[in-house]
C-alpha cells in the first residue's frame, strides 16, 4: 500500500484536480481511438481507400500537434483550466459532428479539427496537473496516474463499439460511436465547478500585470533555453517515433509474416490495455524513485528488446497474449513522465508554450517514423526495417536524457523570464529553483524577492 500512500497525502484541491485531468484525458482517448475501431466499417461502407483512411488518422496526429502547441500558449495567457474546457469543447463537438458526415472529404474535415482539441487537452491537463501538486516528489505520480486514463478511453472505445455494433444495425452503430462523444463535454461541468488554476500560475499572471514578469512564446527559440527546446523536441521524436515504428508495424508484421491471428481477438486487446494501464503507473512511479532521465532510458531500452524480441523469436499466438501486457508496459510507461519532465524544463511564463512545442513537435516529426518504415522495408526486410527505424528513435531518447538536466525534486518555483536578448551566462535563467528532494520543503508559489526586483 505504501506505493499509493502519496495519494493520501495530497489535499482536496489536489484531488480535485487529479479527478478533473483523469477524467479529461479518459474522454479526450475515447475520442481519439474510437476511429480506430470503425476504419473497417468505414471502408466497406463508403468504398473509402486504406490510404484514404490513413490520411484520416494522420491529418489527426498533424492537427494534435499543432493544437498542443497553440493551447500551451493559450494556456500561459489566459489559463490552464479555461483553456482546457476549450480543448474538451474542441474535440468532444468535432467527434459528434464526425457522425453526421457522409464522405472522405467531410470526415477528413471534422477529424482533423478533433485532432485540434485532442493535442490541446494533453498539454494544457500536464502542465495544469504538474503546477498544482505541492510536493516534487509526487509530481511525476499525479501526472502519470492522470496520463494512465488514456487506457480506460481506450477501453471505453471497445466496450462502446461492441454495444452499439451489437444492437443497433451497422449504417447507425458507426455514426452512434460518434454522436456519443459529444458527452464529455459535460466534464466541462466538473471542471468549472471544481477546478481552479494553481498557484504557482496565478502568481505568474499577478507578476506579468505588475510589469515584474514577461513572457513571450519565443523566448523558447532564446539562446537561454533554445538547447532545451532542442533538447526535449528530439527527446518526445524519439519517445513517438519509436513508439509510432514499433505499433504500426508489428501486427502486420506478425499477421502477414508470422500468420498469427491473435491481434484480431478482444482477449489480446484487454492484455494490452491492462498492461498500458500498468505501463504508466509503473513509469510514473519509477520517474519518481529512480530520476526522469533513468526512467527514459530503461523504457526506451526495453521498448526496442522487446519490439525486437516480437519479431526475432519464434512465437506462437499463446505467447503473443502472455507479451502482449509486457509490451504494453514498456510502450507506455515511457510516457508517464515526460509531462511533468517537460513542465519542469522551463520557467512559469512559458512553461506552457515551451511543453506544447516540445512534445507535439515530436509528435509530428514522429508521425514520419511508420513512412521511414514502409520505405526501407522496399530494400531490406520488414523486421529489419522496424528495428532500424525504432533502434534510432530509441537510441535519440537515450541520447537527448543524457544531454538534458535531471529535475526530480525541483519545485516550480518562480525564476525571472528572461527576454529575448539576454545572455546565456544570466543566472536568472534556472528553469526551477532546486529545493532539494526534502519533501518538508514547501514548495514556493509566489515571485522571488530577487524575480522582483529585476
Amino acid at each position: 500500500m505504501s506505493t499509493f500512500q502519496w495519494f493520501t497525502e495530497l489535499n482536496g484541491r489536489e484531488r480535485r484536480t487529479l479527478y478533473a485531468g483523469f477524467g479529461g484525458y479518459a474522454v479526450d482517448a475515447f475520442d481519439f481511438m474510437i476511429y480506430s475501431f470503425l476504419i473497417p466499417t468505414l471502408i466497406a461502407s463508403w468504398g473509402m481507400t486504406k490510404s484514404e483512411a490513413g490520411m484520416i488518422a494522420t491529418s489527426s496526429l498533424i492537427s494534435s500537434a499543432l493544437g498542443g502547441w497553440l493551447a500551451g500558449i493559450l494556456a500561459d495567457r489566459y489559463g490552464r483550466v479555461r483553456v482546457l474546457q476549450w480543448t474538451i469543447a474542441t474535440f468532444a463537438v468535432f467527434t459528434c459532428l464526425s457522425g453526421f458526415t457522409h464522405s472522405f472529404w467531410q470526415l477528413l474535415a471534422t477529424r482533423t479539427l478533433q485532432g485540434v482539441g485532442f493535442g490541446g487537452e494533453w498539454s494544457v491537463v500536464t502542465i495544469m496537473m504538474a503546477e498544482t501538486i505541492r510536493s516534487p516528489q509526487h509530481r511525476a505520480k499525479a501526472v502519470g496516474t492522470v496520463q494512465s486514463s488514456w487506457s480506460f478511453g481506450w477501453g471505453a472505445a471497445a466496450i462502446l463499439y461492441w454495444a452499439f455494433f451489437a444492437l443497433l444495425p451497422e449504417e447507425y452503430a458507426w455514426r452512434a460511436c460518434f454522436w456519443i462523444g459529444i458527452l464529455p463535454a459535460l466534464w466541462i461541468l466538473y471542471v468549472r465547478r471544481n477546478v481552479s488554476d494553481p498557484e504557482v500560475f496565478l502568481a505568474t499572471r499577478r507578476a506579468r500585470e505588475a510589469g515584474e514578469s514577461h513572457g513571450h512564446f519565443l523566448q523558447i527559440f532564446s539562446r537561454t533555453h533554445l538547447a532545451t527546446t532542442l533538447l526535449g523536441s528530439a527527446l518526445c521524436t524519439g519517445m513517438l517515433g519509436g513508439y509510432y515504428a514499433i505499433t504500426t508495424w508489428l501486427p502486420t508484421y506478425l499477421k502477414t509474416v508470422r500468420h498469427l491471428s491473435v491481434f484480431n481477438t478482444s482477449g489480446y486487446l484487454i492484455v494490452l490495455i491492462v498492461g498500458s494501464f500498468t505501463g504508466y503507473i509503473v513509469g510514473a512511479i519509477l520517474c519518481d524513485k529512480i530520476g526522469r532521465r533513468a526512467s527514459f532510458i530503461l523504457f526506451a531500452i526495453g521498448s526496442f528488446a522487446l519490439g525486437m524480441a516480437y519479431t526475432m523469436l519464434p512465437i506462437t499466438d499463446t505467447a503473443m497474449l502472455a507479451l502482449g501486457f509486457p509490451l504494453g508496459i514498456v510502450v507506455q510507461g515511457i510516457f508517464a513522465g515526460v509531462g511533468a519532465y517537460l513542465s519542469e524544463l522551463y520557467p512559469n511564463a512559458i512553461r506552457g508554450s515551451g511543453q506544447g512545442f516540445c512534445y507535439n513537435l515530436g509528435r509530428g516529426l514522429g508521425s514520419f517514423f511508420p513512412i521511414l518504415v514502409g520505405s526501407f522495408a522496399q530494400s531490406m526486410s520488414l523486421v529489419k526495417s522496424i528495428g532500424v527505424v525504432a533502434g534510432a528513435g530509441y537510441l535519440l531518447v537515450i541520447v537527448a536524457a543524457l544531454c538534458l538536466p535531471e529535475t526530480k525534486g525541483k519545485a516550480l518555483a518562480e525564476a525571472p523570464t528572461p527576454t529575448l536578448a539576454d545572455s546565456p551566462t544570466d543566472s536568472s535563467t534556472d528553469s526551477s529553483a532546486d529545493l532539494s528532494a526534502d519533501p518538508a520543503h514547501p514548495q514556493r508559489d509566489t515571485p522571488s524577492a530577487g524575480s522582483a526586483a529585476r
